[in-house]
């Protein structure tokens, strides 16, 4: 005879953003999404407050994507009733956790801002999701999003979509690696960025285009 032991323990059930984020995570589940990865070379992301005091490595993660999205706009769109529409202003989306669940505030119109206008923006709204007092101005409007586990001590991810957006960038902590360089070893501090897509708007090209791109704003520091 077999003894099931009772387990004792407190059901709490989802409400608010947990509540909203929990559907809409199996609305993304459901897309037939596909991942690529890059390792970027960070040496002139890590030196961003050389060119803005006051701006960080989410800022100039923010400004090569915003640059990056410009030149691949298939991946800065929205997927939704067996069509996609594409954007031309660029609202890049920050997933933060707070207290009350995942929330993915939005910086507005980025590529229009320089490096000191984004840290001023990005702070602002993630300052408000942390204490709670966004509006809904803060969390519509995104067309893409950016998720920074790498403060995490995360080395590699795969985020899930934030639909209807098509696409969201998954980044891993920045560490020294060695690279053998055409002979030339060296080391860097690389980062691995993994993209989702939604196959149903976005092939692998286009998901490849718009990481070179990236790869190629971060590593010039523009």
């Amino acid at each position: 005879m077999t003894t099931t032991l009772a387990l004792e323990g407190t059901t709490q059930p989802l409400k608010g953003i947990r509540r909203t984020t929990s559907r809409r995570m199996v609305t993304a589940w459901q897309a037939p999404v596909f991942h690529l990865t890059v390792a970027v070379d960070m040496t002139d992301a890590l030196a961003v407050k050389e060119r803005a005091p006051g701006a960080t490595v989410t800022d100039a993660l923010l400004a090569a994507c915003g640059a990056a999205l410009q030149q691949t706009p298939a991946v800065n769109a929205h997927y939704g009733d067996e069509a996609v529409t594409l954007f031309d202003q660029v609202n890049i989306g920050i997933a933060v956790a707070t207290d009350a669940g995942l929330v993915v505030p939005v910086v507005h119109d980025v590529p229009s801002k320089d490096l000191e206008e984004l840290a001023t923006s990005r702070r602002d709204v993630v300052e408000r999701a942390r204490s709670g007092s966004l509006s809904m101005a803060d969390v519509v409007g995104g067309t893409f999003t950016v998720s920074n586990l790498g403060m995490l001590g995360v080395d590699r991810f795969d985020a899930i979509l934030n639909v209807p957006q098509v696409a969201i960038l998954a980044v891993g902590r920045t560490e020294h690696r060695q690279v053998w360089n055409d002979g030339a070893p060296q080391w860097l501090p690389l980062a691995e960025m993994t993209l989702t897509c939604d196959h149903r708007a976005v092939d692998g090209a286009t998901g490849a285009q718009f990481l070179t791109k990236l790869k190629a704003a971060l590593e010039s520091g523009r």
